[in-house]
């Protein structure tokens, strides 16, 4: 029977990844990873966390006492969506998203005196 010898432990110093912020990906729907609107592919992207433990988290909350649909459709309307690409596909409903969002984020002028 022969055996063979461990490798020696590195003496040097080790090699540790940059102590900075890791970059994420901004928070925005996605386009890509989307059953309804989005929102649960955005949310997987930005955290690492999958898309299909968002949705179950959203379903978990509407069973466990209806806050899973009002916080989805929340999110819906605030978060931006992604910049769409020639293969991504839009549908009737995200097009009102986007025009409610449109006006729930344009500026307001105070009418004029008169």
């Amino acid at each position: 029977m022969t055996s063979t010898p461990f490798s020696a432990a590195p003496t040097g110093p080790t090699q540790l990844p940059p102590a900075g912020p890791t970059a994420r990906p901004p928070l925005r729907r996605s386009r890509t990873d989307m059953m309804l609107g989005g929102v649960s592919g955005g949310l997987a992207e930005h955290t690492g966390v999958d898309a299909l433990l968002w949705r179950a988290a959203f379903a978990g909350l509407t069973l466990a006492g209806g806050a899973g649909i009002p916080v989805y459709l929340l999110l819906w309307v605030l978060m931006p969506p992604a910049p769409a690409g020639p293969a991504d596909r839009t549908n009737l409903l995200d097009e009102w998203v986007e025009r409610l969002r449109g006006r729930l984020s344009s500026p307001r002028t105070p009418p004029a005196a008169g």
